[in-house]
């Protein structure tokens, strides 16, 4: 598995990848601009195709874009669906440019719509979002911690999309500490492995591209999404080892986006990495 963390791009490409590279990351997340505003920059395709290189050189195999926090594709207001459509439409443009592989995304809250009509009309903007993507990019869908109106929280609705749109760059991304707060429970091998056996059965273990590893204090089922340090939570260490070792996911790629500064990137990192070498000896 491809191991790596959220880095922050705002002191450069160069100062992103030489961070990754000193905590021994083979994979990295960021996003390509503001995450808290609409506006999009023009697309540097110089800059960007640098930047791929540096990764490349620095051992960075896997790469991804996270898309803005105010993307909700499945918001009921037009001016809001057609801004999230905008921005990850960005995204993926932007990876296409740069090389990166993923372009991971929040679907949104259906708020007081049906939930069915909600769905129709993700369905109808994550086609529009997959027009033109470039070969080599996936367009994933990151599972929610699965409270009130959320799209996405369950294996099942993700599936759901993954069928309806049916388009083979389109994916899934599995956050742990969503996936704990919905209400599986991943802390130990046998709850991993009915976890993964369902993710294979609902949506195809090919289409899980990537995961998000973070632990949670949210009781299980809590619906709040709250990470927390590896192996200092609930999942703790069985449940992340159980993830390890598992041998239909060693293909995939997994980002930390833990709490903190540049020391927790460095323990959390250490963290993972003693885990796999122990999961796998």
């Amino acid at each position: 598995m491809e191991l790596g963390l959220h880095v922050d791009t705002s002191r450069g490409y160069d100062a992103a990848i030489a961070h990754a590279q000193r905590l021994g990351c083979t994979a990295m997340q960021f996003f390509s601009g503001n995450p808290k505003t609409y506006r999009v920059d023009p697309i540097d395709a110089p800059a960007l195709e640098r930047f791929r290189d540096a990764r490349l050189a620095a051992g960075i195999a896997r790469s991804v874009i996270h898309t803005s926090y105010l993307i909700n594709l499945a918001s009921d207001d037009p001016k809001i669906a057609k801004n999230s459509l905008r921005l990850v439409r960005n995204d993926v443009a932007v990876a296409g440019a740069g090389g990166v592989d993923f372009v991971n995304t929040h679907l949104g809250s259906y708020g007081k719509r049906d939930r069915d009509e909600g769905f129709a009309a993700v369905v109808l903007l994550l086609e529009q979002a997959l027009d033109n993507i470039e070969p080599g990019v996936s367009l994933v869908l990151e599972n929610s911690a699965g409270a009130g109106a959320l799209c996405g929280g369950t294996l099942e609705e993700l599936g759901k999309f993954v069928r309806a749109v049916g388009h083979p760059q389109l994916g899934v991304c599995l956050d742990t500490a969503h996936s704990w707060a919905a209400g599986y429970p991943i802390d130990s091998r046998e709850g991993v492995e009915r976890f993964v056996a369902l993710a294979g059965e609902q949506i195809g273990l090919d289409r899980v591209k990537m995961f998000h590893f973070n632990d949670t204090q949210v009781p299980l089922g809590g619906n709040k999404d709250r990470h927390w340090h590896i192996g200092e939570g609930l999942i703790g260490f069985a449940g992340f080892r159980a993830l390890a070792a598992h041998d239909e996911l060693r293909d995939k790629t997994a980002i930390l986006e833990t709490p903190g500064e540049d020391a927790d990137d460095a323990r959390n990192m250490a963290t993972i990495r003693m885990i796999f070498e122990g999961a796998l000896t």
